[in-house]
């Protein structure tokens, strides 16, 4: 972020989460003197993501909250709005749709009075399961599960309130496979690289779809924290958060199995989704030319630094 931007108060919802989480201690860190407001239900998010957290938490449903009365005319510098029901799995329709789109509806009605700058999570799974290109930000969505187009969906209005409300800032940052620390608690949701770790440290052999080499851009959490926040300063749109490279599930087996010392077999087995993704990789030219966005971390850096923040052998 800009070091010209003074924060004094931001909300952050979805801040128990996974990257709400580390989003948040982020800006608590940079920004020691902000008072930061946290709204999350906590139904994928966990308080133990939020030990080290100085600020409010207003354990509400953002989708469904009366958010004039929960903050009166509370006046925010920004609003990062990370809440998402974020099991891929989970198809019930109308929940998805719902309290994905709703709570975003809801934070932008919010927003518009005082033209509060929001930034937004939006997400690589509006891409489907097109051929093996390399994503960029305009191509079409093939949404191919509820929840790719329920974001589909938040790209839409996002676009189209910037475009009726002039000198409005709202950014949307398309996250890829992001994996790294205050993920566990996602269980069965968590990142592939989160969930063979545990299997590989278990003494177990590593499972994976045949024959391991779908590809994806799997990006640290430390670059998807960078990414947002310096969207809190780029002009309308929305940029890619990834690594710019498309790594094999064998590549991670190999990077984890590197850093355990172990030299397992593989075990591969039948995908049984249809809609399941072969293949995501990030274009970041718009997000490097307009964010000032450079990922730090290589699939083996971020192996590296999950397993020293301590947060992989839990």
């Amino acid at each position: 972020m800009k070091k010209s931007v003074e924060l004094k108060k931001v909300l952050v919802t979805g801040g128990a989460g996974f990257i709400g989480s580390n989003l948040v201690l982020t800006l608590q860190e940079r920004h020691p003197q902000a008072w930061i407001v946290v709204a999350d239900d906590f139904r994928s998010g966990n308080f133990k993501n939020l030990v080290d957290f100085r600020g409010d938490v207003a354990g509400m449903d953002v989708s469904r909250m009366d958010w004039r009365a929960q903050f009166g005319l509370e006046r925010f510098d920004a609003i990062f709005h990370e809440a998402s029901i974020t099991d891929t799995t989970e198809h019930d329709q109308r929940l998805q749709v719902h309290d994905n789109v709703e709570g975003f509806r809801r934070a932008l009605e919010f927003a518009r009075p005082t033209k509060t700058p929001v930034v937004y999570a939006s997400s690589a799974a509006t891409y489907g399961i097109g051929g093996a290109a390399v994503n960029v930000e305009d191509q079409p969505p093939k949404p191919a599960n509820v929840y790719a187009f329920s974001k589909m969906i938040l790209d839409n209005i996002a676009r189209e309130q910037a475009r009726r409300v002039s000198a409005w800032r709202i950014v949307g940052v398309r996250y890829f496979n992001v994996y790294g620390p205050r993920e566990a608690h996602k269980g069965a949701a968590a990142s592939m690289i989160y969930q063979l770790a545990q299997q590989i440290r278990a003494g177990k052999r590593p499972r994976v779809f045949k024959s391991g080499e779908q590809k994806r851009d799997f990006v640290y959490v430390k670059d998807v924290v960078e990414a947002t926040l310096l969207g809190l300063n780029a002009p309308n749109g929305v940029y890619h958060a990834g690594s710019g490279h498309a790594r094999s599930f064998n590549d991670v087996i190999a990077a984890l199995q590197a850093q355990l010392g172990t030299r397992l077999e593989t075990e591969y087995f039948n995908n049984p989704y249809p809609f399941y993704q072969p293949h995501t990789e990030a274009d970041l030219s718009r997000s490097r030319a307009r964010l000032g966005y450079a990922p730090k971390f290589s699939l083996e850096d971020g192996v590296r630094d999950y397993f020293k923040s301590g947060f992989l052998t839990l």
